[in-house]
């Protein structure tokens, strides 16, 4: 079986006249056999005659130029005609004939260029053959004439056809290739976005609250260490999103999943936060997609909640269940004597809107707003893919 796949490709590898090339030769080599003159092509009806070296050029006319009927359509079918009106007109009437309805399916299939001057030069042609056949003293009806040239005119009709269908296919696939890249686009923005505004918030906020703190060497350089930290944190989530388009990379590093939701806590919580993370039931298997949406969306709500109440308490609660993981992610009102109500996200934002996204092309379902009291609720039901 392999030896055969090999076989297969080394032949498709080849240049289609190399390949088109074997077809020709075989109808050259069959046309000769004295078998195969019972099965020949007979046109106008003018008597038999015994083939002689220039019956022998009319099927090489007719067959050979074949290799050329998808590189160059138009001279094969000109080659090929030249061949058939020897042939005829002189009363060979042999085999090789069956090349012209070839050539007229390959140029309609493939011909690119002046396919309207072909056709008309084709049909004057074929009027010039016709007078040719009754000046060698054919006697067939004109109207067998005329049948002739429509059924010449649906080998045409079949190459253009299966052209139509050719291009509706590329064009499927040109489509397909378009939005599959739109897709991975949005999708490498949607991964920048969410760690971008993430790390740089926390980085932010970090520098803000250094203004507070007391003038010691000691709060600068945790301070200055938290910062540090989170930058380290940013870049090796941006090199796990940039992986992706290196396709060399042999092992891409692992993107974050559920069970980093808890570093991510801890991280939020070196960074000044109130953050209490519950878990409930037994992590399982899960898709990787779902198992990055999960962290995305705990990422998100915190990033939210540093943002607009960097003080406020928040709460992260992810259940586990059967096929699924709930992720509900509240915060409450900022208590920071100086930092004022605490603002509310509004749920149009680019974050939010990746969230909402992501989340419901897993499959799962996706809310956030304010919540009762003030604060804000975010909430995703992701499915895993994957069920006990």
């Amino acid at each position: 079986m392999r030896d055969r796949l090999g076989i297969a490709q080394a032949w498709h590898r080849l240049d289609v006249v190399v390949r088109d090339l074997a077809l020709g030769i075989a109808l050259f080599a069959a046309s000769l056999l004295p078998v195969t003159h019972a099965y020949g092509t007979i046109i106008g009806g003018l008597p038999d005659r015994p083939i002689d070296g220039l019956g022998v050029a009319a099927i090489a006319l007719q067959s050979l130029p074949l290799a050329l009927r998808r590189r160059w359509p138009a001279l094969c079918l000109l080659l090929v005609s030249l061949g058939l009106a020897v042939d005829q007109l002189n009363g060979y009437h042999t085999p090789a004939g069956a090349g012209m309805v070839i050539a007229l399916v390959s140029a309609g299939s493939y011909a690119e260029r002046h396919r309207r001057l072909l056709a008309v030069g084709f049909s004057a042609g074929y009027i010039a053959f016709v007078a040719g056949m009754y000046r060698a003293g054919s006697t067939e009806p004109l109207s067998e004439f005329g049948t002739l040239y429509l059924a010449m005119a649906f080998a045409t009709g079949v190459g253009m056809w299966q052209r139509a269908g050719r291009l509706a296919e590329r064009d499927h696939l040109a489509r397909i290739a378009s939005d599959t890249r739109s897709m991975e686009r949005t999708r490498i923005a949607r991964e920048l976005h969410d760690i971008v505004t993430h790390h740089v918030t926390a980085m932010v906020v970090q520098s803000e609250a250094a203004r507070y703190l007391p003038d010691t060497p000691q709060g600068i350089d945790e301070v200055l260490g938290t910062i540090a930290s989170t930058g380290r944190r940013a870049i090796t989530d941006l090199r796990q999103v940039l992986e992706v388009l290196e396709p060399d990379q042999e092992e891409a590093s692992r993107a974050p999943g559920v069970m980093d939701v808890r570093d991510l806590v801890e991280h939020s919580r070196s960074a000044g936060m109130q953050v209490e993370l519950t878990e409930e039931g037994t992590p399982g298997r899960a898709s990787g997609g779902a198992d990055l949406a999960v962290y995305r969306v705990v990422q998100e709500a915190l990033t939210n909640a540093r943002k607009h109440a960097p003080h406020a308490a928040s709460t992260v609660d992810i259940r586990h269940g059967a096929g699924e993981i709930t992720v509900k992610v509240q915060s409450e009102g900022d208590a920071h004597p100086d930092s004022g109500s605490a603002r509310v996200p509004e749920g149009g934002g680019r974050g939010l809107a990746g969230l909402r996204e992501r989340v419901t092309a897993l499959g799962g379902e996706f809310s956030a707003g304010p919540r009762e009291g003030g604060g804000f609720v975010l909430l995703a039901r992701v499915p895993t893919g994957v069920w006990p």
